[in-house]
């Protein structure tokens, strides 16, 4: 357990360092900016380089949505959720202090949105919470299908950390306008921390709208793939890290 909890803090982390560091630091960036694509592809690259540097020690959830959707799906053992869950908002929250501390050394700088997320008025598009609720709920659950389809028996061996990464470049192409994409409630607790005053409170939709469209793709899982039960997972996962 003490492995697979160091590998989900360190996943994380660099997912929220990278992904968010991104926006932060280079999306808008003077002359060089990155821009929405350049910042979705930071995404889909912390998830795709972490699913093969320590994906085979915790199964790379890095996501309490990705943990309770795999759990729905019958791929993740009820004692590993709550300290998959825990280790994931504490490394979020601790990528985005370091974010901070690097971000504040610039002369005037002023933390604004900190790559939070949104919706109504913090909206990076303007779209109202239902919206946003929606597109969070349908994106995660799509990422969902894609995470289990691809780890499922039958599926490539060895690949699955690409069509995984490049999902979620996907998905933050779609939606950076419309909540600046969460679909990880984890990734939304830390920067919204910092971002602090509204931000903090609209908090809530980019958990229940994540985890929702998460349950929602591990009981359609249930009946479209073989199943796996959790003991052939703990094997699997364990022999990959021997």
């Amino acid at each position: 357990m003490q492995r697979r909890l160091v590998a989900e803090f360190i996943g994380t982390f660099w997912l929220v360092f990278g992904g968010c560091g991104a926006a932060i630091f280079s999306a808008a960036f003077p002359q060089l900016g990155i821009g929405f694509v350049g910042v979705a592809f930071a995404f889909g690259l912390t998830v795709l380089s972490m699913a093969y540097a320590v994906g085979h020690i915790s199964g790379g959830h890095f996501n309490p949505a990705v943990t309770l959707g795999l759990w729905s799906a019958g791929r993740c053992a009820n004692k590993h959720v709550l300290p998959y869950v825990i280790v994931q908002v504490v490394a979020a929250i601790v990528a985005a202090a370091a974010l901070y501390l690097i971000a504040s050394g610039k002369p005037g700088w002023v933390p604004g949105g900190f790559a939070a997320n949104g919706y109504g008025a913090l909206s990076p598009g303007k779209f109202g919470m239902a919206s946003c609720f929606f597109a969070e709920f349908l994106l995660t659950f799509f990422f969902l299908m894609i995470i289990i389809g691809t780890t499922s028996k039958g599926a490539a061996s060895g690949f699955a950390g690409i069509p995984i990464g490049l999902a979620l470049t996907l998905i933050h192409l779609i939606s950076i306008p419309i909540t600046n994409t969460s679909v990880n409630p984890a990734r939304s607790t830390g920067p919204a921390l910092f971002a602090g005053g509204a931000y903090t409170a609209q908090l809530w939709l980019f958990w229940l709208a994540p985890i929702l469209g998460a349950l929602a793709a591990g009981a359609l899982a249930r009946v479209l793939w073989e199943p796996m039960t959790i003991t052939e997972t703990v094997i699997i996962e364990e022999s990959r890290v021997a």
